[in-house]
């Protein structure tokens, strides 16, 4: 099972909460449904600046004490080091999820006629 390490923010970067998923879509989409939870309004947590993937927990759990251990200015240097605008790759995520339950529901047809 793929665990991942992420990297959220809101929308004028004061704040990256590290976090560890092994559904970063449900996880996102939970944030975006409860933004109040963890943060006050002003800081929503909408834009996933940053992930990796893992194959094992343990490797990434490994990940996850490091960065979260990081300063503020090492996790900005890890973020620029990929995502240099700073985009929100949800989009990209979502449209990958999207493409794959497509092509899963297509219906195969037989080659020869």
């Amino acid at each position: 099972m793929r665990k991942i390490v992420y990297i959220v923010t809101d929308r004028n970067r004061t704040t990256l909460h590290v976090g560890m998923s092994a559904d970063l879509m449900k996880t996102l989409d939970f944030y975006k449904k409860m933004p109040n939870l963890f943060f006050d309004s002003a800081q929503q947590l909408t834009r996933l600046v940053y992930f990796e993937e893992f194959k094992t927990e343990a490797q990434a759990l490994s990940r996850f004490k490091a960065v979260s251990r990081f300063t503020r200015a090492q996790k900005e240097r890890l973020v620029r080091s990929c995502n240099p605008d700073w985009i929100d790759l949800t989009a990209g995520l979502d449209y990958e999820n999207m493409y794959m339950r497509k092509v899963n529901n297509q219906s195969l047809l037989p080659l020869a006629v």
